[in-house]
């Protein structure tokens, strides 16, 4: 009878040990522990967890790679995650990918994910740590969506306001009801295209003139590329300088005359002086040209007494014999 209830005892022991091996396996397959096969253990580190508890799933690049070993917090800014990965994955996820925390769905449970990253790197060994991207927080979330909603709440009061002014001006609804405006705004539309073409037009002329004158051509293109060009140029501008200080010391020597015959005049000295102010003179000019008058008239005279002498009465009319003659041979040659 002892023998039997010892029997059923150890039944009893080893049925609860195989349930409690069952339940454990169970446990540990359900967390995808990967129970029968080898994993790599890899960490990275953020400033919050955000929900993230041993157990939850690992994916990268939307596929199920491992689960999360612990989570850790090491001081009041960094908590460090400890995620079991695949060893055949391993060679999949490289050193410089980049962790996040996610949901599955909307409002599924907190999930790891390891994004690929840029350029090449080696892949994780045992003990890495992965660069975390920074999360957001619901509070930080919530905070943005007050400011947004403030932002908002500004805006549909001041875009109210302006319904409003624009409700109110006359103005504005007696410009839209004008019924030529459509036409005029046609009209104004045609004129901007036409000075548009204009300016077209303008801009081609002045970009041809612009090569021309790079190319050499015309006056200014001559000016700017002919080198005999500019010398010549340049010796005519050195022959004007040359004039021109010629005619700075003509100018200055008529000055120096002109103060020399007033200082003269004015001192009493001089021709110019004698001719101008003397009085004496200007009578004994006066006489003499009425002395030359009178000669002259006196000598007309007697030329005219000595064409009547009989003496010399000859001479003269063979004279104008002489001068009828020649005068009358041109006339002949002219008519014939």
């Amino acid at each position: 009878m002892a023998n039997r209830t010892f029997n059923n005892i150890k039944l009893g022991i080893f049925v609860m040990a195989g349930l409690l091996f069952l339940v454990v396996l169970l446990y540990m397959i359900g967390k995808d522990q990967n129970l029968f096969g080898s994993n790599i253990r890899i960490k990275t580190r953020l400033s919050h967890a955000s929900g993230i508890v041993a157990g939850n799933n690992v994916r990268y690049a939307g596929i199920q790679v491992g689960t999360v070993k612990s989570v850790a917090l090491l001081n009041d800014s960094t908590v460090e995650i400890t995620m079991l990965i695949d060893e055949k994955i391993k060679a999949n996820i490289h050193k410089n990918a980049i962790v996040s925390i996610g949901t599955e769905g909307l409002i599924g449970n907190k999930i790891v994910n390891i994004l690929p990253g840029k350029g090449t790197a080696a892949a994780i060994e045992e003990g890495d740590m992965l660069e975390a991207k920074r999360l957001i927080s619901t509070d930080e979330m919530m905070e943005t969506l007050a400011q947004s909603n403030n932002n908002i709440a500004i805006i549909s009061e001041e875009l109210k306001q302006t319904v409003k002014r624009i409700n109110a001006s006359s103005a504005l609804w007696k410009l839209l009801n004008e019924e030529t405006l459509p036409d005029k705004i046609k009209a104004s539309a045609k004129n901007i295209e036409q000075a548009t073409v204009k300016a077209n037009i303008f801009l081609t002329d002045l970009d041809a003139l612009i090569t021309d004158v790079q190319n050499g051509k015309g006056s200014v293109g001559a000016i700017l590329k002919d080198t005999a060009f500019a010398v010549q140029l340049r010796e005519a501008l050195t022959k004007l300088n040359i004039v021109g200080s010629q005619a700075e010391q003509l100018v200055t020597q008529v000055d120096s005359l002109a103060t020399s015959l007033q200082q003269e005049v004015n001192n009493g000295q001089g021709t110019v002086h004698a001719l101008l102010k003397d009085t004496a003179i200007a009578k004994k000019l006066n006489a003499s040209l009425t002395n030359i008058e009178n000669g002259t008239n006196a000598f007309a005279e007697n030329m005219e007494a000595l064409k009547h002498n009989f003496l010399l009465r000859g001479y003269f009319r063979r004279q104008e014999k002489r001068q009828q003659k020649a005068a009358i041979k041109p006339g002949k040659k002219a008519e014939e």
